[in-house]
């Protein structure tokens, strides 16, 4: 058994998200990232882009990217904003809107495929070791 700690949750991050991607991609026709932008404008519909750049840990070329990518696709429309000419804020097309209802299985079956062959004490363990890495790294 490999125990450098580092090398393996950089890699299982890696192969992770790879697999969430292609699940995303092959359920909804849009990248995980997508649907993380998704469920956070949902939550705070009229969003500025910054905020979802730090909801989702992105700097600002890469959310601005995202947005471009995403209001092309018609998930989103981009509002000035009233208070600040520069800004703009985001909201959900009826297109953005209409896949959310899709995603939640989609996370369960994931989570499933996660937490599949462990017992409840051997998740609990393995989620207080991720949220205590969580609060140390901030």
């Amino acid at each position: 058994m490999d125990k450098r700690l580092f090398f393996l949750m950089n890699m299982a991050q890696r192969r992770v998200f790879r697999f969430a991607d292609s699940e995303s991609e092959k359920h909804l026709g849009i990248s995980v990232t997508h649907v993380a932008a998704l469920l956070f404008i949902a939550k705070q519909e009229g969003c500025l882009q910054k905020e979802l750049a730090q909801a989702l840990g992105l700097n600002k070329p890469a959310v601005t990217g995202l947005a471009d990518r995403m209001e092309k696709q018609g998930l989103i429309t981009r509002k000035p904003c009233e208070t600040d000419g520069r800004a703009a804020r985001i909201h959900l097309s009826d297109k953005g809107r209409s896949i959310l209802p899709a995603v939640s299985p989609l996370i369960e079956a994931m989570n499933q495929k996660l937490t599949a062959e462990f017992t409840e004490e051997e998740i609990e363990v393995v989620l207080r070791f991720l949220n205590k890495i969580m609060e140390n790294f901030k």
